[in-house]
């Protein structure tokens, strides 16, 4: 391993020789130089411009397209779910109404070889305030809980006379947009930024805690997470499986296929949950898990083009999809162990499953159960 700044100069100290010295501090001349150079090297790679957006300019980019997945300014699959509560939604209307600052924005402009990706803009941090000014301005929020200006309870934006909601649309929203900079280096200012905070807490966090050592962790979630179809047909960066994005995975496909129907808004709690009430299946149980999740794998790489991707040409795997997918062939080879389906084209690249699987508030409730259904009701019908 190198030795550190700290451990060369207390060399120095300890040093018997002028010759000794002189030496350590060459290697130090030298550390140094190499420390400045990595350091402007990286400043190179994250060049960024400081903007003002107004709300009305914000909801737009992010609504237009948005159920076709295909709006300018989006959530990347790596965001965390819209998990705010309506009192911290309505507390960030209510700031920017009296004109209190929030915090910048982060979005990357994105370069990608992918036409569906080129020059649309990745929202870094700030999806939870972006995706709660689409809900009030699109009248799907209604504001609750405030004490500061509790008069604004039970009002949605339509409620507002319309000179407040001219003068709330044209409220700037200060942006950092990020150009030139990877995937990689996205993830690592969206890690860093939000560190600490209870909703980044994910399958890294398991891993190290009481979850990462049960019976239901090491036997199943693991193994299947190394199964070599499962990493076939369902392509994820390096990036994401060093983040145990894979884990997450096989994780989301046994919580959901053993309680979808009963899922709550909250991705995190429900994983959690199920991991906690499952911590120590039977030989059994193991066996039973990790039979039903090959056999999916199995069918997908068999009778799905490709696999769980969006596109033959994609690199990764968004969350929804695999859901909806994995899971909806689990319960139909439930129903039918022999099933056999022939064309799925017509429903696999149709609007409505586009729609199940593409559009916001993937975390709700009657969404979830309705895009697994699909699948599994598609697949039956096919039979």
């Amino acid at each position: 391993m190198p030795e550190t700044i700290m451990q060369l100069k207390q060399g120095i100290a300890l040093a018997n020789s002028d010759i000794a010295k002189i030496e350590i501090k060459s290697k130090i001349d030298e550390l140094e130089a190499a420390t400045e150079k990595a350091i402007r090297k990286h400043q190179r790679e994250v060049d960024y411009d400081t903007k003002e957006f107004t709300i009305e300019m914000v909801v737009n980019k992010y609504s237009d397209g948005l159920g076709e997945d295909r709006n300018e300014l989006f959530v990347p699959d790596y965001q965390r779910d819209f998990v705010w509560r309506v009192d911290n939604q309505s507390r960030l209307i209510e700031s920017l109404m009296i004109g209190l600052p929030i915090p910048y924005i982060f979005i990357a402009d994105v370069q990608s070889s992918d036409p569906d990706l080129d020059g649309r803009i990745e929202i870094v941090d700030g999806s939870q305030r972006v995706r709660t000014l689409h809900a009030f301005v699109k009248d799907k929020l209604v504001l609750d809980g405030l004490k500061l200006i509790p008069e604004l309870n039970g009002f949605r934006f339509s409620d507002l006379p319309a000179s407040r909601q001219r003068r709330f649309k044209r409220i700037s929203i200060r942006i950092i947009e990020l150009s030139d900079c990877t995937e990689g280096t996205r993830r690592d200012l969206f890690e860093r930024i939000n560190t600490g905070t209870d909703e980044l807490k994910d399958m890294e966090v398991r891993k190290g805690s009481a979850y990462g050592s049960s019976r239901l962790y090491t036997d199943v979630i693991a193994v299947c997470a190394d199964n070599s179809v499962f990493k076939e047909v369902v392509p994820l960066s390096v990036v994401k499986r060093k983040r145990g994005e894979d884990l997450e995975f096989t994780l989301r496909f046994f919580a959901y296929l053993d309680n979808y129907e009963n899922f709550d808004h909250s991705v995190k709690d429900f994983l959690n949950e199920y991991l906690e009430h499952n911590a120590s299946p039977s030989n059994e149980k193991v066996s039973e898990l990790i039979s039903i999740f090959e056999q999916t794998m199995l069918f997908s790489k068999d009778h799905f083009p490709y696999g769980f991707r969006k596109t033959k040409g994609s690199k990764t795997t968004p969350r929804v999809r695999f859901e909806a997918l994995a899971v909806g062939i689990a319960l139909a080879l439930k129903e039918n162990a022999g099933l056999s389906p022939g064309n799925i084209s017509e429903w696999l690249f149709s609007e409505q499953f586009k729609t199940h699987t593409t559009a916001d508030a993937a975390n709700s409730k009657p969404r979830v159960k309705a895009r697994i259904e699909y699948v599994r009701d598609q697949l039956l019908i096919e039979e």
